[in-house]
């Protein structure tokens, strides 16, 4: 065994990471950001020790359609350790890192304790209930690629169950439909539930009645998509209307027993609600107090080191970077997460060759989303526009972010084949959704 072996790393040395004479960088995390960090270290004098608790990327931006049965979830999956073939240390390991150790430089985890040089955490978002217990038990979150499953199944189910019921009352309580928050996730969702209901479940279910189905999306603002601008958010909202989506503004909702949906000044009944209302940094236990944590987020310099911490960073989602020129931090997007683990690969390497780090500033590169088949809105930095040519550009843009050419073939097939066709192949219930008995929520 060699000689500079940690005694943190002995403890418990089920991770089998080997000893060598290189810094060690851990990174907790394995999306946008992690990637990012680890592909732009790969090669360059550092061991790299990756954990999360699935070992697939997920691209985020298309669980959407997951969740309506417009894709596969390996396609828009990638295996991490198919990333890193052939790169030189690199470890991947399967874990849910339970606490750090900032005093001692250890990460615990189930599987193993390990110790670190230099800590980067990434672990993303996670759905933000605001304390709410029921709106936490009883709606459906989408997040993560099992809960879009667990979102696809149980809206077949309600259209299954709606066949079988004679209460007229709980067919309809069945086929409404009720999405909380219009930034790019809700209205995107919302836009692919109206295209069901118009072009797709009426020939699924003709002894079904769809013109009955109600899609209510609401949203706490007087407008849709507020980061993007008042072109966008009007024009989301009129080809939302086109496709029969009932949208309810200055709306918030108090509370959901499973069955009511209650809000400020009105109520909706239906058996599924999907929360998209808001997210917050998916934290680790070990490094609380006020000048760690500020607004459910690690707090971080312009270099993404947590304030008052030696060697641990903070990247993407769970991290806030508050400067002069943006006091507010910078917005929870993929971008962010991107540039940010960029530049940080860069940093560690500059401070290994004894040189200066470079601060980050976030290059706002601009924003889009679709409201179904040939309908988009885009906000780039000096031109806005939307319609069909906006829907191809979106398209565009997502397609070559997909990692992998299997996924991209895999998306841009399906996508093709539904564009001619509206036929959503993939309206299977491969797994029964019972409310109580979902996949752990992260």
């Amino acid at each position: 065994m060699p000689q500079n072996t940690r005694k943190s790393d002995l403890s418990n040395p089920a991770m089998n990471i080997p000893e060598i004479n290189l810094k060690r960088v851990v990174i907790i995390g394995g999306g946008f950001a992690g990637l990012n960090i680890a592909k732009n270290l790969s090669g360059k004098d550092f061991q790299i020790v990756m954990l999360d608790k699935h070992n697939y990327h997920t691209f985020q931006p298309l669980l959407y359609q997951v969740a309506t049965a417009g894709l596969e979830p390996d396609s828009i999956a990638h295996a991490i350790r198919q990333i890193f073939t052939k790169k030189e240390n690199f470890y991947f390991r399967i874990a849910d890192v339970k606490e750090i150790d900032p005093e001692n430089k250890t990460i615990i985890t189930p599987i193993g304790n390990i110790f670190y040089d230099y800590l980067i955490i990434a672990t993303g978002s996670e759905t933000n209930y605001y304390g709410n217990e029921n709106i936490r038990k009883y709606s459906m979150p989408m997040k993560t690629i099992p809960e879009a499953l667990d979102l696809r199944s149980l809206v077949l189910q309600s259209l299954e169950a709606a066949l079988l019921t004679n209460d007229l009352d709980e067919r309809q309580r069945l086929m409404n439909f009720v999405i909380v928050g219009g930034g790019p996730t809700g209205v995107e969702l919302a836009g692919a539930f109206g295209e069901l209901k118009k072009h797709v479940l009426p020939n699924d279910y003709p002894d079904l009645d769809i013109r009955r189905m109600n899609v209510h999306l609401i949203q706490g603002a007087d407008r849709l998509l507020p980061p993007m601008s008042q072109n966008a958010s009007d024009k989301a909202a009129k080809y939302l209307d086109k496709l029969g989506v009932q949208v309810w503004f200055n709306t918030l909702v108090n509370d959901y027993d499973g069955k009511i949906v209650t809000t400020n000044d009105r109520s909706f009944e239906t058996s599924t609600m999907i929360w998209t209302a808001g997210v917050k940094g998916a934290l680790i236990p070990g490094m609380e107090g006020e000048d760690v944590i500020v607004g459910g987020r690690y707090l971080v310099d312009e270099f993404n080191k947590i304030k008052g911490l030696e060697d641990i960073y903070a990247v993407g989602d769970v991290a806030l970077m508050m400067t002069p020129y943006n006091p507010k931090g910078d917005p929870m997007v993929a971008q962010v997460a991107i540039q940010q683990g960029k530049q940080l690969a860069k940093n560690l390497m500059a401070i290994k060759e004894g040189k200066s780090p470079k601060p980050f500033k976030y290059k706002d590169k601009g924003s889009m989303a679709t409201i179904g088949r040939d309908k988009a809105v885009v906000d780039l930095p000096h031109w806005k526009f939307s319609g069909w040519f906006a829907w191809l550009v979106w398209m565009f843009i997502h397609l070559v972010s997909l990692i992998g050419f299997r996924n991209k073939m895999i998306a841009l097939t399906n996508w093709v084949v539904q564009y001619f066709s509206y036929n959503k192949s993939v309206r299977l219930i491969i797994r029964p959704y019972t409310k109580g008995e979902a996949a752990p929520r992260e």
